[in-house]
């Protein structure tokens, strides 16, 4: 039998994979509830994770340290096989479709940090002029919660 096959039937404890990927044992349950990751019961009824399950979990937590949701992260390892790393060609996969939604984030947040410096110059948070209120209460069509801001070109001149 070769080494190759021997390293395939390698399982690991719940601790063991808590130890090397840096995250809690509470949060790879989480993981597995969520079905971002899989495991195995053994006779004893604990649980087993082959050793594919590191790479997932450190693409979750890339995906998350970029902002993106559990949800989202969920279907973009949704097309890889239970026990089948992420190649290069599925993470390419992965990344493109989170690019987009970065970048629009990225640019939602440069425009609120250089509205909000005005507003830190100007100190006044003028209901009628300041870019950062919301006029008519608009955001509220989007639900409770906080939302981000329009960008300045999507704001409308404020009523006089």
């Amino acid at each position: 039998m070769s080494a190759k096959c021997d390293a395939k039937k390698v399982v690991l404890s719940v601790g063991e994979v808590a130890k090397r990927s840096g995250v809690s044992v509470a949060t790879l349950h989480f993981y597995e509830q969520k079905g971002l990751i899989h495991s195995q019961r053994n006779t004893g009824n604990q649980r087993r994770y082959s050793r594919d399950v590191l790479r997932r979990v450190a693409i979750i937590k890339v995906a998350q340290r970029t902002g993106i949701p559990l949800e989202q992260i969920g279907k973009a390892l949704s097309v890889l096989p239970p026990g089948q790393n992420a190649d290069q060609q599925h993470w390419q996969q992965m990344s493109e479709q989170w690019k987009t939604e970065l970048d629009a984030r990225i640019a939602q947040l440069t425009d609120l940090r250089d509205q909000l410096s005005m507003c830190i110059g100007c100190g006044c948070l003028s209901m009628a002029h300041c870019p950062l209120r919301n006029p008519q209460d608009k955001l509220a069509a989007q639900g409770s919660g906080a939302h981000f801001y329009p960008t300045s070109e999507e704001l409308e001149e404020p009523e006089r």
